[in-house]
């Protein structure tokens, strides 16, 4: 099998490793060769962080580079756009439709971009957006957006629900699976 690309992009304590480590583990499940790298920047203080997942029948890199990605998953609509050169062609954004402010809009110095998707959308990227967050308190905690994402990756995917709730079960600390199975399902089920 060809190699396969995923970026999980975001910004830092929205929980893109959890969400890596639980694609990462359903893929080895699944008989992949998998390779995972983490590249934190300013995570601690809210800044960019990206996960790369790459998987295959033998995977020789853990980097992911500009117009490869198959799919980039990201928490935040300007993470989406500060990426989308990553994406290949035919490749699709999962993303997220709530804002974070980054410092220079915190500070006053510019303008969220609001119509960031529209544009990239314009431009023919394929985007599939979501209210990640909205889901995720509906699930039971604000936390588990990453695990909506998650579910809404799995629509692309051949891989039974199952696996992927057993994945969660295997990843996630006992007291939280079923919230995060919720989210799981109502990620992947809403319209």
């Amino acid at each position: 099998m060809e190699t396969k690309n995923i970026m999980i992009v975001g910004v830092g304590g929205q929980g893109s490793l959890l969400a890596s480590k639980l694609l990462g583990h359903l893929l080895c499940q699944e008989g992949y060769d998998v390779k995972v790298s983490e590249v934190h920047g300013m995570s601690q203080r809210g800044g960019s962080v990206v996960t790369y997942v790459r998987y295959g029948d033998k995977v020789y890199s853990p980097i992911i580079d500009k117009g490869e990605a198959d799919y980039i998953i990201s928490f935040e609509k300007l993470e989406a756009a500060r990426w989308v050169s990553c994406l290949r062609e035919g490749g699709r954004i999962i993303t997220n439709i709530r804002e974070t402010d980054p410092m220079p809009v915190i500070t006053g110095a510019t303008e969220y971009p609001h119509e960031v998707l529209n544009s990239l959308e314009g431009k023919g990227v394929s985007i599939d957006q979501l209210d990640a967050l909205a889901l995720a308190e509906e699930a039971g905690s604000q936390k588990a957006v990453n695990i909506v994402l998650m579910g809404r990756l799995s629509k692309y995917f051949d891989i039974p629900t199952e696996k992927w709730t057993a994945a969660i079960e295997e990843c996630v600390k006992p007291k939280f699976v079923e919230l995060n199975k919720k989210a799981f399902e109502l990620g992947r089920n809403s319209k």
